[in-house]
C-alpha cells in the first residue's frame, strides 16, 4: 500500500518523502515571492510570469498558444491575462500581416519598466544558492535537471527549448553531451532548460 509523502510519519523515516515536501515548500516560495510582486503592482501572478516570458524571450515565442503550453493553461486563460495587460498599458498586440486573428505580443515601455521590476522576485532564492559551495551548486542542477527531464518525457512540463529535445544535441561523446551548432562539448552543468538557438528534432 502507497503512503502520502505528507504523512508526518511517512516523512520520518524516507528520505525521498522529505526531499518531495522540501520541493513542495520552494514552490511555496516562489507563491509567497510572486504574491508580494502582485501586492506591489496590482497584477495577478501569471500576469507577471507573462511579462517576464515576453520580456526575455524572442516575439514569435510570445503568441497566446505559445504562452498556454509554456504555463499549461488554457487559451482562454491566457487570453484574458493579455486583455488585462493590454488595459493597463503594458503589452502591445502586433497584427500578423497575413492572418489578421494571429499576433504576437510585446512590452509598451511603461511594461518594460514594469517587467525590470518584477522580475527580480526570486532574486532572493538566487541569493540563497549562491552561498552554496561549487559543488553542492552542481549536486543540486544535476538532481533538478533530471527531475525536469524525467517530467518533461512523462508530459507533466513542457520544456520546449531544452538541450535533449534539441536537434543540435548529440549525445555520442565523452560527456554524453554535445552541441552541434556550438560545435563544443557541454558538460552537465552547461545544458540548458530554455536555450534561445534551440531548434526541435
Amino acid at each position: 500500500m502507497e503512503h502520502s509523502v505528507f504523512g508526518l510519519e511517512e516523512q520520518n523515516v524516507n528520505l525521498s518523502s522529505k526531499i518531495v515536501v522540501s520541493l513542495e515548500k520552494i514552490s511555496e516560495v516562489f507563491r509567497v515571492l510572486l504574491w508580494q510582486q502582485t501586492k506591489a503592482f496590482g497584477l495577478s501572478p501569471i500576469q507577471i510570469q507573462i511579462l517576464i516570458f515576453i520580456q526575455t524571450h524572442d516575439l514569435q515565442l510570445n503568441k497566446v498558444s505559445n504562452l498556454a503550453r509554456e504555463f499549461n493553461l488554457t487559451k482562454a486563460t491566457i487570453s484574458d491575462a493579455v486583455r488585462v495587460l493590454e488595459q493597463k498599458g503594458l503589452i502591445e498586440k502586433l497584427r500578423n500581416e497575413t492572418d489578421s486573428r494571429s499576433y504576437s505580443i510585446s512590452l509598451s515601455e511603461k511594461g518594460k519598466e514594469v517587467a525590470e521590476k518584477v522580475a527580480l522576485f526570486s532574486n532572493s532564492l538566487k541569493t540563497t544558492i549562491d552561498s552554496f559551495t561549487d559543488q553542492n551548486q552542481l549536486d543540486l542542477w544535476n538532481s533538478l535537471f533530471s527531475i525536469l527531464t524525467d517530467f518533461q518525457k512523462k508530459g507533466v512540463l513542457s520544456l520546449q527549448r531544452m538541450c535533449l529535445n534539441c536537434k543540435y544535441h548529440n549525445s555520442d561523446s565523452p560527456t554524453g553531451h554535445y552541441c552541434t551548432l556550438l560545435k563544443t562539448l557541454l558538460e552537465q552543468k552547461d545544458l540548458r532548460i530554455d536555450c534561445p538557438e534551440h531548434e526541435t528534432n
